[in-house]
């Protein structure tokens, strides 16, 4: 998959693969996000936090210059996170032929709501699609109930992780993202 380059007010907007010189700024992005600003994980005194499903993961970044201001992954082998955190994923599931799992879909508090998010669904749901994925689940935060909505996403099950930091189980038809986003693919 190509990069995908926009140019913004604030300069240029480079989305694309992560390269392993990423990871790191990926890890303190990671511990930023969901140990600072959202506490679902303890605060490390590095500042890092790697995934717990880190070498599975392929990831899409969003970078302003040398600046990582978002992040997606996404993961096909099983077992998932949302397998650890519910029994029986799958019934609660439509037909389908391909599951990928969407984790850890992020924008740098200071960047929300600039395009970015958008930029990487427009980076994500083309290598989806090229890699033959047709249903995909994640994880969202209760916040973002209706941008996951306004894009297809329908809830499943009772909400996962914590009473302090919930999460309600959503899956989605990527073939459906495609058109709403209208990027190429297959």
């Amino acid at each position: 998959m190509n990069n995908l380059l926009e140019t913004r007010e604030g300069g240029a907007l480079v989305v694309k693969v992560a390269s392993q010189e990423e990871f790191d700024k990926i890890h303190q992005f990671n511990h930023e996000t969901f140990a600072d600003e959202i506490p679902q994980h303890e605060k490390r005194e590095d500042g890092k936090l790697v995934d717990a499903f880190h070498e599975k993961n392929t990831y899409i970044v969003a970078l302003e210059g040398e600046e990582l201001v978002g992040m997606v992954c996404y993961n096909a082998i099983r077992p998932f996170s949302l397998d650890k955190k519910m029994d029986n994923l799958d019934s609660f599931l439509p037909p389908h032929h391909n599951l990928v799992e969407i984790r850890l879909f992020a924008v740098k508090k200071n960047k929300r709501k600039q395009g970015i998010a958008i930029a990487m669904l427009k980076h994500l749901i083309p290598s989806l699609v090229a890699k033959g994925y047709d249903l995909g689940v994640i994880s969202a935060s209760l916040k973002e109930l209706e941008l996951y909505h306004n894009i297809g996403a329908v809830p499943f099950g009772s909400l996962v992780g914590t009473k302090d930091v919930p999460y309600q189980p959503l899956y989605f038809h990527i073939n459906n993202l495609k058109g709403a986003f209208k990027v190429e693919g297959k």
